[in-house]
């Protein structure tokens, strides 16, 4: 099936229409996960307990037409009970398979950051080739498949650092806040009937409106988004800039500037829009390099961060007219 820009913008309305229906709020979000997917990238999201972080991957699997797999990341988990491992069957002599929870379309690594580098590694292949290697024979996973990670941003107590490797492979760094008033408000009504948000997640209301080849014919269409060529040089400068600044001890490396170009391609799509603008890049900045970067100590003394560090390069590189 050719698909046309039509047809991917009416493939991400319907999708967004049957996400609203359980999550209340929370459109940004919302929008980063869609564009990591039909970018073929993965999410780190921050958030503290009861934001509904693991409702969006659950709600986006039905959605997509995907599998949902969930790893509760610990001290104690080893690389096997990600990926999985051979176990012998006496039955029929021999050394079976056993897979791990890596294998699906959407993978939820809750509280990632509390397992150590060693296990955590576990997943770089899958998330940079899609293949898991197990006993020494590769695995193919679905073309779909998406990491969703979790950290808490105020428990730090017996957590280990993100390897910067890891860290680059995640598109977006997200923020899931606190809703509203107004939706609070709203989701505490609908707790008193049949309308929680996981009530009408399991109720069926929720229509799958795509598919896993689906997807994969939706990303080949992004292409036909028209991205001009000062866009492009704006990106790569934007992206530069990150590493020349005197506040920078390690600056954003060439695969921000790719994934920068290509969510910004993504944003247009949700938008219904054609071609890529300098507000399509300018937002989507702040959440595709903020984690890629790190700022020298006496900078971070003086109380800066990182997110007013962006706006200042922002504000430096001039924005094509």
């Amino acid at each position: 099936m050719t698909e046309t820009l039509e047809t991917v913008k009416a493939a991400l309305s319907d999708a967004r229409a049957e996400i609203a229906k359980v999550i209340i709020g929370q459109q940004n979000v919302i929008d980063h996960a869609l564009i990591a997917i039909f970018t073929g990238h993965h999410v780190l999201v921050e958030g503290v307990p009861g934001v509904g972080k693991t409702l969006l991957v659950r709600t986006l699997a039905r959605v997509l037409g995907g599998e949902f797999a969930r790893i509760q990341f610990t001290p104690d988990l080893m690389p096997a009970d990600i990926t999985g491992t051979s176990v012998f069957n006496l039955k029929d002599n021999a050394f079976v398979l056993v897979k791990g929870p890596v294998f699906t379309s959407f993978l939820l690594a809750d509280e990632i950051n509390r397992a150590p580098a060693k296990t955590q590694s576990a997943l770089l292949q899958a998330m940079q080739e899609r293949l898991v290697t197990i006993d020494n024979e590769t695995h193919t996973l679905p073309s779909s498949f998406t990491v969703f990670a979790t950290q808490n941003p105020v428990e730090y107590e017996g957590t280990y650092p993100l390897p910067e490797a890891q860290k680059d492979r995640f598109m977006f760094k997200v923020q899931v806040t606190y809703p509203t008033r107004n939706e609070e408000l709203d989701l505490a009504t609908r707790m008193l009937g049949n309308e929680s948000p996981e009530s009408v997640l399991e109720s069926g209301a929720v229509r799958q409106v795509l598919t896993a080849d689906r997807i994969a014919t939706l990303r080949a269409a992004l292409h036909h988004i028209v991205v001009r060529e000062d866009l492009i040089a704006y990106i790569v400068d934007l992206v530069r800039a990150t590493r020349d600044h005197e506040a920078v001890l390690v600056g954003a490396g060439p695969r921000a500037t790719q994934s920068l170009l290509l969510a910004s391609r993504a944003r247009a799509a949700l938008d219904m829009r054609d071609f890529v603008t300098p507000d399509d890049v300018r937002a989507l900045a702040a959440p595709v390099l903020g984690h890629r970067m790190v700022l020298r100590p006496e900078f971070e003394i003086e109380g800066l961060t990182l997110e007013e560090l962006i706006g200042r390069v922002l504000e430096a590189v001039p924005v094509p007219r």
